[in-house]
């Protein structure tokens, strides 16, 4: 007979709570070093694949990568880094907004990519429909000129970054950009205001795991007191850390229904650049001239 069988009452829920422990603390356990966690992570660049012989079906995350590869051949200010997303093939699971959460470690109410639904129809032909929407990376930003210290600002690359150590926290560039696309970081973490002994997980506090580095921007960002990024502006920027490493974004290589494309739009040879050339392309609010560089396919 198992220890669990032979267990009973509370005798039982310790057991099974020992158990579980122990499956966590192994799961864990890399995190829990400490002093590995010191040195950044080195990635593995992607290897660009080799094309698919003739009439073989091919992953489309395949051909990502090779124009991914190719792009980054190029000098820097060639490129012009899209994304396109087909909301034909988008089913609303919200993976790409947990992918996100996970490769940024962000806290609650920071959200870089929701998935906006929206009901329609008369019952009973009624459907649901989504839209991904992650930040633009507009060409003519709205939220860059209003920022009073320079803090946010379109890089070399056309996407538009948050210096953290920069920002003073004004939000002005929130009330600016037309699509809600940036959020304030409160210094929450997902376990306030839960007990000590729930928020211990083989020999591991999950809140001191929360604050520890995030690696959006290239250095190790930890969430300690006051510091920089809690008090901050956070928004998407096309995971720019991945792309240094030739890996495309979380939420590409994450999307179930492939419905969200990534890459060089000068590139003519690019799975983006031929999607944006199709006549069903569409781009949020163009009437304002901010020149999106998110593109939907209808």
């Amino acid at each position: 007979m198992s220890e669990i069988q032979r267990a009973s009452g509370v005798d039982r829920r310790a057991a099974l709570a020992k158990i579980a422990s122990a499956v966590f603390a192994s799961l864990v356990a890399p995190v829990a070093l400490g002093e590995a966690e010191a040195a950044a992570p080195v990635a593995e660049p992607l290897t660009a694949p080799a094309p698919p012989e003739p009439g073989v079906p091919e992953d489309v995350l395949l051909r990502m990568e090779r124009d991914l590869a190719r792009a980054l051949a190029r000098p820097v200010e060639r490129r012009r880094w899209v994304m396109v997303i087909d909301l034909r093939k988008c089913v609303g699971c919200h993976a790409c907004t947990i992918a996100c959460v996970a490769e940024n470690k962000l806290p609650p109410g920071v959200v870089y990519r929701p998935v906006l639904e929206e009901e329609i129809g008369v019952y009973p032909n009624v459907t649901r429909r989504f839209l991904p929407r992650p930040c633009m990376q507009c060409e003519h930003p709205p939220c860059t000129p209003v920022c009073p210290v320079n803090a946010t600002y379109r890089d070399v690359d056309g996407v538009i970054v948050v210096d953290y150590d920069q920002c003073i926290g004004c939000r002005y560039c929130i009330t600016a950009c037309p699509y809600a696309a940036r959020t304030f970081d409160f210094g929450r973490l997902y376990t306030d205001g839960a007990p000590d002994a729930a928020s211990v997980f083989g020999g591991v506090k999950a809140a001191e795991y929360q604050r520890r580095g995030s690696y959006e921007y290239g250095e190790a960002i930890e969430r300690r007191g006051e510091e920089s990024p809690i008090g901050n502006v956070r928004k998407c920027h096309f995971c720019r850390h991945r792309l240094a490493e030739g890996m495309l974004p979380g939420c590409v290589t994450t999307c179930i229904g492939r419905a969200t494309l990534f890459g060089d739009a000068n590139d003519p040879d690019s799975l983006v650049a031929e999607m944006i050339a199709r006549p069903n392309v569409m781009r949020l609010k163009e009437e304002l001239g901010t020149e999106p560089r998110v593109f939907y396919l209808m």
